[in-house]
């Protein structure tokens, strides 16, 4: 199975102060046929406009990553972090019993990011939060791990057995991921554009499929996210 996703169908709010993409149902955005993919259950490519934010709220029993990919993202929680992400930094929060956080621009310019919820793969767990930055260095030309269940090469530890990578790849740069038998891949191209086994995916589009290798080249400014999932959650 090999789905496309492409950027233009996907859940759409303008609020003014928040520009939001749904690649999953989500608030106010339904669609029986992208209510999630394994435990990958929200992908929203998010815009906040300066001196906005969401004030604080709450969530229970999620994996939630926030990609920062223009701008910068102040955070503070009821478990007493407080920190500004910029691009490179990567920030893990697990909602567990009960977390409340908010999130503002902190940029005289428009924020950009991506808002990830990974469902955990046992709920009620105490909160917990973690945050790091990854060079673009380390993902120039490879898919670099960013959260998995054991912080394998320094990634941030989540409660699922998901692998999430980040990479960067311009022109001849090249890489491919295997898929063990009974995973999932989702592949969110964020910025740019890059060939995914053979299908060209501009900013927004994503690919999925439930066999590999998982093949990314010919990019052009691409910036990707590659999930690595189970088939249940």
């Amino acid at each position: 199975m090999t789905e496309l996703r492409p950027a233009r169908e996907r859940g759409h709010a303008d609020h003014g102060w928040l520009d939001s993409w749904h690649s999953f149902s989500f608030a106010d955005y339904y669609d029986p046929r992208h209510m999630g993919f394994g435990p990958l259950r929200v992908i929203n490519e998010d815009r906040i406009a300066p001196g906005s934010g969401f004030p604080t709220h709450g969530h229970r029993d999620m994996e939630i990553v926030s990609y920062v990919l223009a701008g910068a993202l102040a955070h503070k929680d009821s478990l007493g972090n407080g920190s500004v992400i910029v691009p490179g930094d990567v920030q893990r929060m697990s909602a567990g019993t009960g977390v409340l956080h908010s999130e503002y621009n902190a940029h005289d310019g428009p924020t950009h990011f991506l808002q990830i919820w990974i469902e955990p793969a046992r709920r009620g767990q105490p909160p917990s939060y973690e945050q790091r930055h990854f060079p673009a260095v380390e993902k120039r030309g490879r898919l670099r791990p960013i959260a998995s269940p054991d912080g394998r090469d320094g990634s941030l530890t989540i409660d699922q057995d998901a692998v999430v990578f980040a990479g960067l790849f311009d022109g001849a740069e090249s890489a491919q991921l295997a898929l063990r038998p009974a995973r999932l891949a989702y592949v969110h191209v964020a910025l740019g554009r890059l060939v995914v086994n053979g299908h060209v995916l501009g900013a927004g589009d994503a690919l999925k499929t439930d066999s590999g290798p998982i093949a990314l080249a010919d990019g052009v400014g691409a910036e990707v996210l590659v999930f690595d999932l189970p088939q249940s959650r």
